[in-house]
């Protein structure tokens, strides 16, 4: 497996810490991650097929500026993690934020556990608006922190249930179990995601990056901040224009004057 251009992505997520595989520098990285490489589904928007390679996603997120999916991002921190001496194993997890509990998911998350100082943890900087900042300890029925709002993971018929708490109440974001999930899974889900007609990354435009104390997150039209204690901004984007304005100056990306994203039909068409 090739080894990862450390240095590129230490320069990319601005982050000029230790490089010793302990909890603490995982928790830094992870979180210099989150800040600096947003989360984004522009390139399946633009018919660009996503390459799950290591020197194509370090192309595209570190030396391009790009931002990525789960495939991309949570690959490129496995590929750094293990580089630098952390025992990291591949989970597949399927999505339930925002599925009807009768609907049923396929295998379209990826996220990773990684062991260090005799303890577990769940890295994940590829759920968009419901990623974590830091990674959460393998701990069940336990409110820990991690992002803007409380974090939680729960057993249920032998699956591990990653949950998240608004308005008082927890709510389901994705289950897996803790079984190491084959490369083949990943490229599956992949394909799927990018591709397939139904994908939700086929049919919205959606991008999330942590800020300061806050997260930006982009759903078609709709811009939103969200603040630790839960005060929100909001507004809709009105213009082509407006959208790569902000896609600039909230998520670092920056594209041609005139540039679309979608088909006749979708939120932003070519």
């Amino acid at each position: 497996m090739p080894a990862p251009d450390l240095d590129a992505y230490f320069v990319r997520i601005r982050y000029a810490g230790a490089r010793a595989a302990t909890a603490e520098v995982l928790t830094a990285i992870h979180q210099h991650h989150a800040r600096a490489i947003p989360f984004e589904n522009l390139d399946v928007l633009l018919g660009r097929p996503i390459n799950l390679e290591l020197a194509a996603i370090e192309q595209k997120l570190v030396r391009e500026k790009r931002g990525g999916y789960c495939f991309e991002q949570n690959n490129l921190l496995a590929a750094v993690l293990r580089a630098l001496g952390f025992q990291v194993t591949p989970l597949i997890a399927r999505v339930r934020w925002q599925v009807p509990p009768e609907v049923d998911t396929a295998l379209t998350h990826m996220l990773l556990r990684v062991d260090v100082d005799a303890r577990s943890f769940l890295a994940d900087v590829g759920f968009g608006s419901r990623a974590l900042f830091t990674p959460l300890a393998l701990e069940f029925d336990r409110e820990q922190g991690g992002s803007i709002e409380p974090r939680r993971l729960v057993q249920r018929d032998r699956l591990v249930v990653y949950q998240n708490r608004a308005d008082d109440a927890w709510t389901d974001v994705y289950q897996f179990t803790l079984d190491a999930a084959p490369a083949i899974d990943f490229e599956l889900g992949n394909w799927f995601t990018s591709t397939h007609p139904q994908s939700r990354f086929r049919q919205n435009l959606t991008l999330a990056r942590a800020g300061d104390g806050c997260r930006h997150a982009l759903l078609n039209r709709e811009f939103v901040t969200r603040y630790a204690g839960g005060r929100t901004e909001s507004r809709t984007l009105a213009t082509p224009d407006e959208l790569l304005d902000v896609l600039a100056e909230f998520f670092g990306l920056h594209f041609p004057p005139g540039t679309r994203f979608g088909p006749p039909g979708a939120p932003w068409p070519r």
